[in-house]
């Protein structure tokens, strides 16, 4: 399969995004369509403030769909940006993409001189947590919570960022 990647919107973005998150989290957590919702929602409304001199955008597509996301929101919060909708196909899974683009989130945040990088992340996720273990986030606050339909445990992890 031939992947291809994108660094702004591509048609279907908002939805194919949407869609993966909803897959994974519904077999790994078992979310509903308030989490495929809420995901579509906040991408989308991203998107549409989205300024590529601060924030990053990266989707892959392969077969007609993307296969892969990550972004970093720099201007939700100016203390810290904020990775979010990071999440890979299974085709696309332990090709080193997912890992490079970690990098390049951590150095655009460096490049714009945030303070720290921050992501919310759920309990069972073991090899996300690796991955960012790996790069230096470490967790700072985890809270159970009722707010995906069910009880599960999200966690708060963030990497503070030493000024160039």
């Amino acid at each position: 399969m031939d992947i291809t990647t994108h660094d702004a919107w591509t048609p279907g973005a908002i939805g194919d995004i949407a869609a993966l998150h909803a897959r994974h989290y519904a077999a790994s957590h078992g979310f509903g369509a308030f989490f495929e919702a809420k995901v579509a929602r906040e991408l989308g409304d991203f998107l549409l403030r989205f300024d590529p001199a601060r924030d990053l955008f990266r989707c892959a597509t392969g077969d007609g769909r993307v296969l892969g996301s990550l972004v970093l929101d720099c201007g939700e919060d100016p203390a810290s940006a904020h990775l979010r909708w990071f999440i890979m196909d299974p085709a696309l899974r332990g090709k080193g993409l997912g890992r490079r683009w970690l990098d390049e989130a951590i150095a655009q945040a460096q490049r714009i001189a945030a303070p720290q990088i921050h992501l919310w992340t759920l309990a069972g996720l073991d090899a996300a947590a690796h991955l960012y273990a790996s790069a230096g986030f470490v967790l700072t606050e985890e809270v159970v919570a009722e707010q995906w339909g069910r009880s599960v445990t999200e966690r708060r992890l963030a990497m503070p960022l030493a000024p160039d």
